[in-house]
């Protein structure tokens, strides 16, 4: 709800999405260990700043990485990359994992919708996490996008802008 209050004002600062992605990692580092997953990360540079609100785009990797993490099988990989193009910064969040049904790609980002709602409610899913991604995403003037193969992977990629 408090997103939907237009009255709101996006404040933005400069920082580097290098940092927060290697900070919000570090947050399931026990789940990880637990899975037994392989975290790779690959930056186009040492330091990527971009222009932004930190708390809405530290929100929004956290919950990228938390669902590639839970989705994933044990022993398997999450991937999160930065590719520099232009002004803009692309974030790439990608798992061996679960994958998704195509059918279901179109409404994956709207709100309270759930892939496999039996075994989302074991998970704890709501169906709002990537609503509010897509929202806060959007709010910046920016894209997120998803691609899956069930079975096989998910990747899900959003920009921001890139400052010097």
């Amino acid at each position: 709800s408090k997103m939907d209050a237009d009255d709101v004002p996006l404040v933005k600062n400069r920082f580097d999405i290098n940092d927060m992605i290697r900070k919000s990692i570090i947050r399931f580092e026990d789940e990880i260990t637990r899975k037994k997953l392989y975290i790779n990360v690959n930056f186009s540079d040492e330091t990527t700043f971009v222009y932004a609100n930190a708390d809405d785009i530290e929100r929004v990797l956290i919950n990228l990485i938390h669902n590639a993490i839970k989705f994933t099988n044990e022993g398997g990989t999450v991937s999160i990359s930065v590719e520099l193009r232009k002004n803009k910064v692309y974030v790439f969040v990608r798992d061996n994992g679960i994958g998704i049904d195509e059918k279901h790609l179109p409404r994956l980002f709207e709100r309270f919708y759930r892939v496999d709602k039996g075994r989302s409610r074991e998970q704890g899913v709501t169906g709002l996490g990537l609503a509010i991604v897509k929202h806060i995403i959007e709010a910046h003037n920016e894209t997120i996008d998803v691609t899956s193969i069930k079975g096989k992977e998910t990747v899900i990629t959003f920009t921001l802008k890139r400052v010097g």
